[in-house]
């Protein structure tokens, strides 16, 4: 009998216990960083134009290219893009380069692109956009030589500061 009025109290005690268990609340701390972003991207790596007619009495016709675009991120402010080509055309050709500017951007319009970087899109800041319009303008002079299969340029574009 004792051990069953033991028994009893324990079984009791238990029954209590669960009862009034709670629930627990634990915390964490989560940290999150964002570093500056700044991306470029263009629509394709190839742009070809072919200088071939004239009127007479005048420069060879330009060739354009419209075809392309371009994306960028960037979450800073006050950033623009630059371009440049890295050496020089042969004499008579020159690349002339137009920007449109994603909004709140300023587009500078076109320019002959040199070997030095020239400001081309200004007033970026905080945004994300792709779709962005790229036109390309090739010219030549009569002392431009026929030059066969072409003569391939690299344009850099840069998103700076």
């Amino acid at each position: 009998m004792k051990n069953s009025k033991s028994y009893l109290m324990a079984f009791t005690l238990l029954l209590g216990m669960v009862g009034t268990a709670s629930a627990q609340t634990v915390t964490q701390d989560v940290t999150i960083i964002v570093a500056s972003i700044s991306v470029l991207s263009v629509s394709a790596g190839t742009v070809s134009m072919t200088i071939n007619t004239a009127t007479p009495g005048s420069n060879p016709t330009d060739a354009t290219d419209s075809a392309t675009s371009y994306a960028l991120t960037t979450n800073g402010s006050g950033k623009k893009l630059t371009a440049k080509i890295g050496f020089a055309y042969a004499t008579g050709i020159s690349l002339a380069l137009n920007l449109t500017a994603p909004s709140g951007g300023t587009s500078l319009g076109s320019k002959t692109l040199t070997t030095t970087d020239q400001d081309m899109v200004t007033g970026l800041s905080n945004l994300a956009e792709s779709g962005v319009g790229i036109s390309y303008t090739a010219s030549a002079t009569p002392s431009a030589a026929p030059n066969g299969a072409g003569e391939v340029q690299t344009v850099t574009l840069t998103l700076t500061n």
